[in-house]
């Protein structure tokens, strides 16, 4: 029996049409029976991380990053065109207006498909977050460095960064 082919996408951007970009494909991928990794990484990591719970970043510019930079799926920019939120809540209506998913509809189906949500540990240690799952959501059950990623990298048919 043949291997599956395999998707590997570096979500590198917080931004809320990034994001909804990245779990397209990675959705659309599983469903042509691809096995599909999402590894993210710095601001990709705010699309991960838990909508509530407190801070447990440590020392004083890791905690003023994690503060200004609180993350979370509710809390995406849409971008450039966020326009102090405003295009960011007309990206919402018009969503919903089509029945397209939210990103967090789009993480959970994500994963009910097989995605593998992997969270960087190296960027975890820069940006002061624990390296373990507790920061973010259910859906996220590995934890890895840019190794791991590399070696799915370059067994993958493709290789997304977005």
């Amino acid at each position: 029996m043949a291997e599956k082919e395999k998707l590997t996408i570096a979500v590198l951007s917080g931004d809320l049409e990034r994001a909804l970009a990245a779990f397209m494909l990675a959705t659309t991928g599983a469903s042509m029976g691809m096995e599909v990794n999402m590894f993210f990484t710095f601001w990709g990591l705010n699309i991960i991380k838990k909508n509530e719970g407190g801070l447990k970043s440590k020392g004083l510019m890791r905690k003023m990053l994690n503060i200004m930079n609180r993350g979370g799926s509710k809390r995406l920019k849409l971008s450039r065109f966020n326009m102090l939120g405003l295009g960011t809540w007309m990206m919402k209506k018009l969503m919903k207006d089509t029945n397209m998913p939210s990103v967090d509809e789009m993480i959970v189906m994500a994963k009910e498909m097989g995605v593998n949500l992997i969270a960087c540990t190296t960027t975890c240690g820069v940006m002061g977050l624990p390296a373990d799952t507790d920061s973010f959501r259910s859906e996220v059950q590995v934890m890895a460095g840019a190794a791991y990623f590399l070696g799915e990298a370059r067994k993958s048919k493709v290789t997304l960064f977005i």
